[in-house]
């Protein structure tokens, strides 16, 4: 991976860069060999599937980026994932790349599709599925076929959205082969065409297995699915014309539910504050800022109604509007506070609070304020830069623990569809508390900016050499200050790597990496994504008081 970038303009062509070369898939001749199938590429299939003229939010593009380098790579996780609208519609659309080793599942491919599908599931966003793959890449079937969380995950998803009445159309649009050949059938409506392939066993397999001798056209074509076995409801001639049958049957498609809060949207109005946001937030996160700045950027009309302004200030709440939407806020401030204190002390009246940090009062103010939009029943959304919890004898004594239990707890119990921006860093327990991955965001997404891992580069790096040194001094060696400096740069550069939000992206800690500018069309394009998934009773359990 390459050196962090150091300005904004560094970072924002780093991430075009890396993006454009993940969209070339298998790259350039793969796609021609695709193109030479008369088959259109994963992308090009979903370009003319979704609505002329409007987004297609991608999720998950850097899945696998940097991984799996000994064998060639998996760019984007050998599928495209994200959602569209179809006529009118929001769709959730998951599309093997052929390009990518013939579509075959990887680990990080498994992982991708599931988190897509637990999207879909949670929001009640009907799926297409754009098959064309060859099954489980075979040489890391361990990894891929026998946990809870693997392959066999997608057909349990497939299953539970049919038993919710969430719609499922496939359309195979190339191989699909052995276990993999479940997902189209478990759909309400299963498209094929000519030319593809479905079948448990592939014509040599079937060979190895009970010696017969068959071509794959005879033992899983088009025709046969749809005139002998009965498998498949619509054969279709290529890819477009599939397409086409795919659009017309989400044209019929009814939406039973929509949110209470989706029916209060009013006409959106634009922010006032027109301010770029990288002005705002400064890439490596030295740079103190309000982030109620950010706030009037991002809300209808920059307004906003701050709850309990002057108590807990290192975090800020706030109900708003975002695209006509009604929602509430928890968002991390950076200032430096001066925070006034009952003190026994003669003459200490403040203290000086660092931006960023969780202290107990800001605790306190956010489970309080979370608990309430779950009474309001709107969506939340969490801005996301965190240093981490405060530490020391005065926040011990104060609490911390119990108090930051608290708003992990509400977090958790959560019912209405919560998202996660981060912006900055994502450290430690911060990262719980403001609505990390582990605690079931609809969405998650971070800027260029972000950093995520469990303390800061430089903290991290002093401890991993202290832990270093102190190993080295037990084999009876005493490193030199020279040894100490080249060691600590060593560990801190392995960290740094660790820290660039791709390396993130790649594991599908967050769901894509956005830009600072699209960010508002992006959360309310989100929003909309949400609206027609109902909500449950909120309930918190014991709570530490």
């Amino acid at each position: 991976m390459s050196s962090q970038p150091k300005s904004w303009p560094d970072a924002l062509e780093t991430l075009q860069t890396t993006v454009a070369q993940t969209h070339l898939g298998g790259g350039k001749k793969a796609i021609e060999r695709q193109h030479q199938k008369n088959r259109l590429t994963a992308r090009e299939r979903i370009s003319h599937l979704i609505d002329e003229g409007s987004t297609f939010d991608e999720l998950m593009t850097l899945a696998g980026f940097e991984m799996y380098q000994d064998v060639g790579g998996c760019p984007s996780g050998g599928t495209v994932a994200g959602i569209g609208q179809i006529q009118g519609r929001p769709w959730m659309i998951i599309a093997n790349d052929a390009t990518v080793k013939a579509g075959a599942f990887f680990p990080i491919t498994a992982k991708k599709v599931i988190r897509a599908q637990t999207i879909a599931l949670e929001n009640h966003i009907p799926v297409v599925y754009l098959v064309d793959s060859a099954g489980v890449y075979l040489p890391m079937q361990d990894e891929i076929f026998p946990d809870q969380d693997d392959f066999g995950r997608v057909f349990y998803l497939n299953a539970r959205m049919s038993a919710l009445g969430i719609p499922q159309i496939a359309a195979i649009m190339g191989n699909c082969v052995a276990g993999g050949a479940y997902l189209p059938v478990m759909c309400d409506t299963l498209i094929m065409t000519e030319g593809s392939g479905l079948y448990l066993a592939g014509p040599a397999l079937v060979k190895a297995a009970i010696g017969q001798n068959i071509d794959s056209e005879s033992l899983g074509g088009a025709s046969v699915h749809a005139e002998i076995s009965g498998t498949v409801d619509y054969k279709e001639k290529d890819d477009l014309a599939a397409i086409r049958r795919i659009r017309s049957l989400a044209e019929m498609q009814t939406q039973k539910y929509t949110a209470p809060w989706a029916l209060k949207r009013r006409t959106p109005t634009a922010p006032q504050l027109q301010k770029d946001l990288t002005e705002i937030v400064s890439l490596d996160g030295s740079k103190t800022y309000d982030v109620r700045e950010v706030l009037r950027a991002l809300l209808d009309d920059s307004h906003f109604e701050e709850y309990k302004p002057e108590y807990g200030q290192s975090i800020v709440c706030a109900l708003g509007w975002l695209g006509g939407y009604p929602v509430g806020v928890v968002a991390n401030d950076r200032q430096v506070i001066r925070k006034k204190l009952k003190s026994d002390v003669p003459g200490l009246q403040t203290r000086i609070e660092v931006g960023g940090v969780i202290y107990g009062d800001s605790a306190d103010k956010s489970a309080r304020f979370i608990m309430e939009v779950n009474q309001m029943g709107i969506p939340l959304i969490f801005l996301s830069d965190v240093t981490g919890f405060m530490v020391g004898k005065d926040s011990e004594y104060e609490g911390i623990i119990r108090k930051g239990a608290k708003m992990v707890n509400a977090v958790s119990n959560t019912v209405v569809p919560k998202i996660t921006l981060i912006t900055g860093g994502s450290y430690g327990a911060g990262n719980y508390a403001m609505n990390g991955k582990a605690y079931g965001p609809r969405f998650i997404f971070a800027w260029p900016s972000a950093k995520y891992a469990v303390m800061s580069g430089n903290a991290a790096a002093k401890t991993l050499l202290d832990i270093q040194l102190q190993a080295l001094k037990r084999q009876g060696q005493e490193p030199t200050d020279e040894d100490l400096a080249t060691l600590f740069e060593q560990v801190k550069a392995k960290y740094d790597q660790e820290l660039d939000p791709r390396y993130a992206a790649a594991r599908l800690w967050v769901d894509e990496i956005i830009l600072p500018e699209s960010t508002r069309e992006r959360l309310i394009r989100t929003l909309e994504a949400c609206a027609s998934s109902p909500t449950g009773d909120f309930r918190t359990g014991v709570f530490q008081v």
